[in-house]
């Protein structure tokens, strides 16, 4: 697409905080420690709740049914401040953040150190205090601005930190790289919190098992950080304490991203255009049923898989150097397609993202504190892409890419000021890798955890990638999908 002007109608600016926007596409000196700053506040006031998530109701099913098994015990949240006195104040946050309003929650799993004779619940509350005097802005709230777009507003609410006891050994969770509803007992839910403007941007629970080992569990805001600045975040956290030093200098200028004056768009944005579902009932959009699944791809069979696209690559297809990420992608991106019988003029479109920091001119300074990131996408007619060979869908994720610099990424962030879009979810699907974030080198002083990964199960419109295996070597392929379709998503997907 070339660098050609595109009319562009101005929306009225407004911002639901109670819809779910994309889901999970799926963050000092080694003084001595002083003690946290705690502010422990009453439980806000239970509101009405909205309905349960199919997920959640799956989770509540599969506790009730196992408690006798795994059940843990919950004590009273407190809410840690920065040591230093911070003057109430906001917070900006750019175009780039105000799109992935949702929580993205992961647990760390940690073995016993006999030799550590340290509390960890009050080393993690000491150390979060002492982090929070740099990364202040996570001790606030969500807010919405005048222009009805969001901000932070910082008032001493702080970030909330509980502790759990389990009745069980760390080895009965098992590879939480599998579906696993017991996860959710791992994170802990803010009592009345019915939207983002209610909920901490930062919740910790530490839960200690009957082994000695513990867990760590975190619900993170999305808006506040993508996840290499999330890892940055939690790294920094652990090295303080250990009574080390950050090893890394946050950048905490968000206006380094801001739209232009006057907005300047430049390519057309067909990541926000809305997919018309040509099927009779309308079934593309249906979440009953939906049951999750996760495919392990061993280094093996990825190299099997690239294997195939080179001998498959047309010429002019760079099939024959793919990453993984573009072999796996043009994989599941075919076989999902495949799997939902789409009529085969439907178009079919995938979103992921790109790290924009190196892309960016000149590029973000490291350290940079938010979203980096850019929704990128490829777009096809269904009989395209599933009667084609897989380096085609190969291709099309390469060439969506190819799409991101510097040019494409300010002309989406102008759109969004223009129009405050969202990607459109009908006929589509969002990959979110985690595959290269280094959360499993995490290290609060008792090692590197034993098992990482993500807590809520994805939407029927994301897939999420995940390392997996001793070394990591392999990736996990989770996503969910209705019974009857997952059937033969197995079957489409198999080499």
């Amino acid at each position: 697409m070339g660098a050609e002007e595109v009319a562009v109608a101005a929306a009225p600016a407004s911002v639901d905080v109670a819809a779910a926007p994309l889901k999970a596409l799926s963050l000092e000196p080694s003084a001595p420690v002083k003690a946290p700053a705690t502010a422990t506040a009453p439980a806000p006031a239970p509101a009405p709740a909205p309905a349960p998530s199919q997920a959640a109701a799956a989770a509540a099913k599969v506790a009730d049914a196992s408690s006798d098994r795994f059940d843990i015990t919950t004590g009273k949240a407190e809410y840690i401040l920065p040591r230093e006195q911070i003057e109430p104040q906001t917070y900006y946050l750019s175009n780039l953040d105000q799109n992935v309003a949702m929580l993205v929650k992961t647990v760390y799993l940690f073995e016993a150190k006999p030799e550590k004779k340290e509390d960890v619940s009050e080393v993690l509350k000491t150390s979060l205090a002492q982090v929070l005097d740099t990364y202040w802005p996570l001790a606030g709230r969500l807010a919405l601005s005048p222009e009805m777009k969001l901000i932070v507003n910082y008032n001493n609410d702080g970030v909330c930190f509980v502790e759990a006891i389990a009745n069980a050994d760390l080895a009965d969770l098992g590879d939480i790289g599998k579906p696993d509803d017991r996860l959710a007992q791992l994170l802990y839910e803010v009592p009345g919190a019915t939207n983002i403007l209610d909920t901490p941007l930062v919740v910790v629970q530490v839960t200690k098992f009957k082994c000695g080992g513990w867990s760590l569990g975190l619900s993170m805001q999305h808006s506040m950080f993508d996840g290499i600045a999330a890892n940055e975040f939690i790294k920094a956290w652990g090295e303080v304490a250990q009574g080390k030093s950050m090893t890394i200098s946050p950048v905490f200028d968000r206006t380094l991203l801001q739209a232009r004056t006057p907005a300047k768009i430049e390519f057309p944005h067909h990541e926000f255009a809305e997919i018309e579902d040509l099927s009779p009932d309308n079934r593309l959009d249906t979440s009953e049923n939906i049951v999750h699944k996760s495919f392990t791809f061993s280094p093996e069979a990825v190299d099997e898989l690239k294997r195939r696209v080179a001998a498959e690559a047309e010429e002019g297809v760079e099939g024959r150097k793919c990453t993984t990420f573009e072999a796996l992608s043009g994989l599941v991106w075919r076989a999902r397609t495949r799997a939902l019988q789409m009529e085969p003029r439907q178009k079919t479109r995938l979103y992921f993202a790109v790290n924009g920091r190196e892309k960016f001119v000149p590029p973000i300074p490291a350290g940079y504190v938010g979203n980096a990131i850019v929704l990128t996408f490829c777009m096809t007619e269904a009989a395209d892409l599933v009667d084609r060979p897989l380096a085609h869908s190969v291709r099309l994720v390469q060439d969506a890419i190819r799409l991101i610099d510097d040019g494409y990424m300010r002309s989406a962030i102008d759109f969004f000021e223009m129009t405050r879009a969202r990607p459109a979810l009908t006929a589509s699907v969002c990959i979110t890798t985690w595959s290269r974030l280094p959360f499993h080198v995490t290290d609060f002083g008792w090692g590197e955890p034993v098992q990482t990964g993500p807590v809520t199960l994805p939407d029927k419109e994301v897939i999420l990638f995940l390392s997996h295996g001793s070394q990591r070597k392999s990736i996990n392929v989770l996503l969910g999908l209705p019974a009857p379709v997952m059937e033969r998503f197995e079957q489409a997907i198999k080499l």
